[in-house]
């Protein structure tokens, strides 16, 4: 018998120690570098709307100091929760419209009262967590969000965040792993019986269907709670909907311990999740979210990034995408509009604003629920576009793009504009499923062992808290 090495646990976590709610690991707010400066290009035949009031592009709401929970002896502000509500409206996609803060405020404050409760653990273990590990983690939300350093400090100091907020976001989260690994990780021992076992039922489903998954679970501790869990979980779905990235709403809200990772439960073979989750994976198509699933514990959302046939399935030859007219493309166009004479600093702004939202744009059709709700932005969707038609700037913007993708923002006379490509990418190639080794069998068997573990530790902790919402 033996025990996996805590390197083979999610996060390695070392150095840096936590003291109450204040995280030595955190820096001081940076100042956003200006986005590269704006050309003039025009878009022929396009008519320029009224331009927005400044106020369309910011949120004016003052902090408070009161306390909305006390959590055993830890309390959370009004100051802090208006802090992480500003930052899951400005690094997810989300417009900070006052509809968006009603709906998202109870369950950032449930994550936030369960985040006390989670660092009041870790200190008690006395764990601690280095810097490195912090801008590890910020790394990978970049990778997620498809944004540069300088665009997330943009994003953050736009909408009043300090970057204090972050970092001690990402700090709770990795003492949490700690945590969990200090209490579970060298009771759970994984036998070469239990590998062999595991690759047995892995061969035996080889020709099954495979999904690359990843998942949200928000937990149900009372038969009290499962109406108002059950309507969070639709509200995050529709704020994925509305242009929010599944990895960033599982950093932020999932209680599962691959919420660090956003989500990511690699590869699950079909019939290897309880019957419940099983049938919504199947059910998805590649890049599909569920909608929330009830099974042991509480509410799941799924996601399935991939998906696999079975090792010795006969693939079809790959579909080639539907050709395009030549000459032609279908176009969908974003506009802010600036007023005559805009200052330098406004214009600057909302340069930076829309170069937020392309890091966001996945497709047209998302890209227009994404900014339904902001006011004074403009989408258009104009179908068949001539490129010959275009001015050189656009069409040297548009060059540069692949199926689906939106242009770099530019000036024109009507305002600050991207364009985006609305034609559909190419098919994906299905691919075979690869047996995997023992080494991938054993870290698995691992992982859905300690998972398990966590969620109950949790629970445990929040029967046992003292906590009083105000």
């Amino acid at each position: 018998m033996r025990t996996l090495p805590n390197s083979k646990f999610l996060l390695a976590v070392a150095v840096l120690g936590l003291s109450g709610l204040g995280l030595a690991a955190s820096e001081a707010l940076a100042k956003p570098r200006p986005a590269k400066p704006p050309t003039q290009a025009q878009a022929p035949g396009l008519a320029a709307p009224a331009p927005p009031k400044p106020s369309d592009y910011s949120d004016s709401d003052a902090d408070e100091n009161g306390v909305v929970a006390v959590i055993n002896d830890q309390i959370v502000s009004e100051y802090d929760l208006r802090q992480r509500l500003a930052l899951v409206l400005s690094t997810s996609g989300m417009a900070p419209t006052a509809d968006n803060k009603k709906k998202m405020r109870p369950q950032v404050l449930e994550t936030l009262k369960t985040e006390k409760l989670e660092l009041e653990e870790a200190q008690r273990k006395n764990i601690t967590v280095s810097p490195p590990e912090v801008d590890k983690e910020i790394e990978g939300i970049l990778k997620d969000n498809n944004l540069t350093t300088d665009q997330l400090k943009g994003v953050l100091a736009r909408s009043g965040v300090a970057m204090e907020t972050l970092r001690g976001q990402i700090a709770v989260q990795l003492a949490w792993q700690k945590a969990i690994e200090d209490e579970y990780g060298d009771r759970i021992n994984i036998t070469d019986q239990d590998v062999t076992d595991e690759m047995a039922r892995v061969t035996e489903g080889k020709n099954k269907p495979h999904y690359l998954a990843a998942e949200i679970f928000l937990p149900v501790d009372s038969p009290e709670q499962d109406a108002t869990v059950f309507k969070s979980a639709n509200d995050l779905i529709a704020q994925m909907q509305s242009g929010a990235p599944f990895p960033t709403i599982a950093r932020q809200f999932s209680q599962s311990p691959t919420a660090a990772a956003g989500g990511d439960l690699g590869w699950v073979v079909d019939g290897q999740l309880n019957n419940d989750l099983n049938d919504a994976l199947a059910k998805l198509a590649v890049g599909g979210v569920s909608p929330p699933v009830r099974a042991a514990g509480g509410y799941y959302i799924l996601a399935l990034r991939d998906k696999q046939m079975g090792a010795d399935t006969v693939l079809p030859e790959p579909v080639k995408a539907a050709p395009q007219k030549p000459g032609y493309l279908p176009l969908a166009r974003i506009l802010m509009p600036l007023p005559p004479k805009a200052p330098k600093e406004y214009v600057q702004k909302v340069f930076n604003m829309a170069a937020d939202l392309r890091a966001h744009i996945e497709s047209c059709q998302q890209a227009q629920k994404m900014v339904a709700p902001i006011k004074g932005i403009v989408f258009q969707s104009l179908g068949e576009m001539k490129l010959s038609d275009l001015s050189e700037q656009i069409q040297a913007e548009v060059a540069k793009t692949q199926s689906g993708e939106p242009t770099e923002p530019f000036m024109s006379p009507a305002g600050i504009e991207v364009f985006a490509r609305c034609d559909a990418p190419a098919p994906k190639v299905l691919q075979r499923f690869p047996v995997p080794t023992r080494d991938e069998v054993e870290r698995r068997l691992f992982q859905q062992q300690i998972s398990m573990l966590a969620r109950r530790y949790i629970r445990d902790l929040r029967r046992e808290a003292n906590v009083e919402t105000r």
